[in-house]
């Protein structure tokens, strides 16, 4: 494919990975995407229609866009899900989605027809106590049954563990020995500062610290560096006997900006450039006045900063009056 400078950044970076929300509603209530006291949510008004999302897409599509992964809130807890899930299948990209895993078994046939392989499940602790605590509902069982059920069915499923201390930076060793039997990738997440999530870097289990917990586990022999894929956000590995894999995401302490070939879209039709970004582009509004969005998405692209939004230091990373003024993460849609 030809480079195209509309989905170019100003650091030459290009970007060919759409995230869409296509909802902010959830059926799970997790403390480090949505504040305790909740969120006022989009009137429904100003939320993307199922046509909307489609139109969108295929204009990405069009520009470059290869992959495009659908988020939420839980996406899966929209009414007209299954039917955006199969117009996206029609786009010829790699499509996927971000889940937790709660609805799956209403969607395994849609998730086929669509073409969707690989399904990642967000979960942060194998401890139902803590599962309950973190999630403030109790899907336990639920979600491990579905994990089974999508392995049965053939999908390749990676499981997000937003790690955190004092709460399950215990579970590390556990969590890996889930592969050993299991075909699944693990994918220890660094947490991340958003509006409402109490975020303080006291918290972070960084990525020297999840590496040192698993070689104090495992010797050196047995840990495998695998290649990561160009554009991944993790760093790969492998227990050699086991036969699944285990990754981790250092947004914080090691970011990868550098090769960062994602674009967001918010379920209110908004563009963020970068996660961290404070700043988004309104395409919905444009495209309801029957204008072209085009120009808005290349100017976004051009905006974007050359690290995390601009917080290219620790202590702009740390500074609440920085942070704070991005959305929670359950109206980002991660």
């Amino acid at each position: 494919m030809e480079n195209n400078r509309e989905l170019q950044d100003s650091f030459g970076r290009e970007h060919t990975y759409l995230r869409i929300s296509i909802t902010e509603h959830c059926n799970l209530r997790c403390a480090y995407c949505m504040p305790e006291e909740g969120i006022a949510l989009t009137p429904k008004p100003h939320l993307m229609t199922a046509n909307e999302i489609i139109h969108i897409a295929k204009t990405f599509v069009e520009l470059g866009v290869t992959k495009i992964r659908l988020t939420g809130g839980e996406p899966l807890v929209r009414k007209d899900a299954k039917d955006i899930i199969l117009q996206l299948g029609n786009l010829g990209v790699d499509l996927t989605l971000t889940t937790n895993g709660i609805l799956v078994p209403n969607f395994i046939e849609t998730f086929k027809i669509a073409g969707i392989k690989t399904i990642n499940i967000s979960i942060d602790s194998l401890v139902k106590e803590k599962f309950n605590k973190i999630t403030r509902r109790n899907y336990f069982e639920t979600v491990f049954e579905n994990i089974d059920l999508l392995l049965t069915e053939g999908f390749r499923v990676k499981l997000n563990v937003v790690l955190m201390k004092d709460f399950n930076e215990d579970e590390i060793i556990d969590f890996i020995e889930l592969t050993k039997h299991k075909n699944i990738q693990v994918r220890f997440i660094e947490f991340m500062p958003f509006t409402g999530n109490q975020w303080d870097k006291s918290k972070l289990v960084s990525y020297a610290e999840i590496l040192g917990t698993i070689q104090s586990e495992y010797a050196f022999s047995e840990i495998e560096r695998l290649t990561d894929a160009l554009n991944d956000t993790a760093k790969n590995f492998k227990i050699k006997a086991h036969l699944g894999s285990f990754a981790i995401i250092s947004s914080v302490t090691n970011p990868f900006c550098t090769t960062c070939n994602r674009i967001r879209l918010t379920a209110d039709g908004k563009l963020k450039n970068c996660l961290f970004s404070n700043s988004e582009t309104s395409l919905l509004e444009t495209l309801r006045a029957g204008e072209s969005i085009l120009p808005l998405i290349h100017k976004n692209l051009l905006s974007k900063k050359a690290v995390r939004g601009g917080m290219d230091d620790d202590l702009k990373f740390q500074n609440p009056d920085l942070f704070s003024q991005n959305r929670s993460m359950i109206t980002i849609g991660g």
